[in-house]
């Protein structure tokens, strides 16, 4: 009886060996399926490091977009291009592949391709390494005749009318890492530094630059609208029961948040409808704007310069490819002007001091200069790349030509406000300390006409524990001007929205 419950037990035993070994073997086989199925970004082939060692000889599949085919006798040179780098990648596919012919009838620059190969060293000198393909497999073919970015230049005018295509352009790809760039060090500076990140609004009820011009938001119909008795329109049969617009700034949320967390900052869509066509204006645009709690204009200009600087240098460091590009193709001094704004420290000057400089410039500006005027691009460029030669920060501006929320300085003529002006781009970042006096902000709103119920939540922030406060707002497309030295801000955004265009 022992021995056949041995016996019994050894069958089982064997019978649990035999399914473990299928199970080892059917893991192997799905370990090695799930290798060549995986895909590897051409950036991290690109990049060998220490923890990333060279992949010279290891099996990869990468997953792109064909840029180029160029076929000879024996084998055929496919530039695939995924869009982590600005570089494409060269696959050699030799004409012993299966089904070759047919593989390469369906390539054309446009066309969506993984292929699966071994890396090897390349002879060529525009790159390091290559794909030899072991299998190829078109995913998506492209009408090579119809498509519109064949291999020549194209304007940026005529890319705007591509916009969901222009991404796969060089320029509008390395723009595109450079947002990212950007937008991902603008949190990292912020998060560091003990900064909350707010998500404000962006259907509001009041008017935060007092300037009118904002996009209505309502449900109502537009040929059969309600009216009062008095022959107005009806607001209370709108959604919101109210005009409601959208948003031109996060300021005046944010600065509810920094009156109870101190240090907060907002990174979102705003839009302005200024019918304005300038190659530095978009109805719908992206603004960071921190707010600080018990700061004064002094500390607002500290912190607009360490966050330039620090975002420009980690731009610098994280971007070389795409960084040198635009220096070569775009903007010829690009690196050395970031360069400099990274390492020089800011000038600061006063509104008054620079209408001096201007009236004094030998130069002609098409706008007039006087004190009271608001300075215009051409003074803000003079400002920065002549006279002073690096950015500089203005302050201290006539009252009349600021916001309602900014705080009136011992003068009576003039605010606490500061403008952040850089090279070829002027004006970058607007910001100012925070009328915190109930009576002098009730006064200056009740002047502008501002003193309907909308604005009472924020004079209650005066009313119950009032601080010092300030904070300022940087347009993220003029960063990415900056950054990249485009000249039109419109290509500096995925789907740009400006009079007469909202396609895509």
């Amino acid at each position: 009886m022992y021995g056949s419950k041995r016996f019994r037990c050894c069958a089982n035993l064997r019978r649990r060996a035999n399914t473990c070994h299928q199970f080892v073997q059917q893991f192997e086989k799905f370990t090695l399926v799930l290798e060549v199925m995986m895909r590897t970004k051409i950036k991290n082939l690109k990049s060998s490091t220490v923890s990333n060692p060279s992949p010279i000889g290891t099996k990869v599949t990468i997953k792109g977009w064909v840029r180029t085919v160029r076929d000879q006798k024996s084998f055929s040179f496919i530039e695939v291009n995924d869009g982590s780098t600005l570089s494409n990648f060269q696959v050699i596919a030799s004409s012993d592949l299966p089904e070759y012919q047919k593989i390469m009838s369906q390539l054309s620059t446009g066309a969506s391709v993984a292929v699966t190969g071994v890396i090897a060293e390349s002879p060529g000198k525009s790159q390091a390494i290559e794909l030899h393909a072991q299998e190829i497999s078109v995913i998506g073919t492209c009408d090579s005749e119809r498509y519109p970015l064949q291999k020549k230049r194209h304007t940026f005018e005529f890319l705007r009318t591509i916009a969901h295509l222009r991404p796969r352009t060089n320029t509008l790809g390395a723009v595109t890492r450079v947002r990212n760039a950007l937008a991902y060090a603008t949190h990292r500076f912020f998060q560091e530094r003990g900064f909350l990140y707010l998500q404000t609004p962006i259907i509001t009820a009041s008017d935060c630059e007092g300037a009118g011009q904002m996009f209505r938001v309502t449900t109502l119909d537009l040929n059969a609208l309600p009216k009062t008795p008095e022959g107005k329109i009806d607001n209370s049969k709108d959604f919101f029961a109210r005009p409601t617009f959208l948003t031109v700034s996060g300021q005046l949320n944010g600065e509810a948040y920094a009156c109870a967390l101190s240090d907060i900052y907002t990174f979102g869509p705003t839009f302005r409808a200024e019918n304005s066509n300038t190659a530095r204006h978009l109805a719908e645009f992206w603004m960071i704007e921190p707010e600080m709690a018990f700061a004064d204009l002094n500390d607002n200009m500290d912190c607009v310069e360490a966050y330039l600087k620090f975002v420009l240098s980690e731009l610098l460091r994280t971007c070389p490819e795409d960084m040198e590009f635009f220096d070569k193709q775009i903007a010829n001094g690009l690196l050395q002007r970031l360069q400099h704004i990274v390492e020089t420290p800011f000038e600061r000057a006063s509104y008054t001091y620079a209408v001096r400089i201007l009236e004094k410039a030998d130069k002609k500006f098409e706008f007039p200069v006087q004190w009271g005027l608001d300075l215009q691009s051409e003074h803000e460029r003079y400002l920065a790349e002549e006279f002073f030669g690096k950015p500089v920060i203005i302050t201290d501006y006539p009252k009349e030509i600021k916001a309602f929320y900014m705080r009136a300085n011992d003068d009576n003529k003039t605010v606490a406000a500061m403008d952040v002006l850089v090279p070829k781009v002027g004006e970058i970042v607007g910001g100012s300390q925070r009328e915190e006096r109930l009576d002098r902000l009730e006064a200056k709103m009740a002047k502008m006409g501002l003193s309907g119920p909308e604005y009472g939540w924020y004079l209650e922030l005066r009313k119950y524990g009032s601080v010092p406060h300030a904070g300022f707002g940087v347009g993220f497309e003029r960063l990415v001007r900056l950054a990249t030295g485009m000249e039109n801000i419109r290509d500096v955004i995925p789907f740009p929205r400006f009079p007469g265009n909202a396609d895509f």
